[in-house]
């Protein structure tokens, strides 16, 4: 069967280098499926989780955003932000969630607010995916 090439990289590392059977990205306009022999394609991508699908593992990545550019047999992620789900720190998230709670509570300005909202949306889907991860060991 063929295989997707996917590279994952932010502006400090390379995230991900493989070959991977399907990936699955937050578009813009909402969830992406892409296989192999998929047209050309470039897109942006919103907040959100990236799976990565090999044989009958999922691999789950946190990014926040960027764009996808997709050829028939490879896949390259340019993501604002993007981490894998072994490396969330999810003591750090929890910690995050709570500062964006307190400051959607207290409002103080319309800037506050907006990124108030994208940071507690930001360790909200990191807990998802560390959550899903922890499922997994079992």
């Amino acid at each position: 069967m063929s295989k997707l090439k996917i590279e994952i990289i932010t502006a400090e590392r390379v995230v991900l280098q493989d070959e991977v059977d399907m990936v699955v990205a937050p578009g813009i306009d909402g969830q992406l499926g892409i296989l192999p022999h998929h047209v050309p394609l470039l897109t942006s991508l919103q907040l959100g989780e990236l799976r990565l699908k090999k044989g009958s593992e999922e691999i789950s990545l946190a990014i926040t955003g960027g764009f996808l550019e997709v050829q028939p047999d490879r896949v390259v992620v340019l993501a604002d932000a993007a981490e894998r789900e072994e490396e969330i720190d999810v003591a750090r998230a929890e910690q995050a969630k709570k500062r964006a709670e307190e400051r959607l509570s207290f409002r103080t300005g319309e800037m506050d607010l907006a990124r108030a909202d994208v940071s507690l949306a930001r360790s909200l889907m990191r807990l998802k995916i560390a959550e899903k991860r922890r499922r997994k060991k079992g």
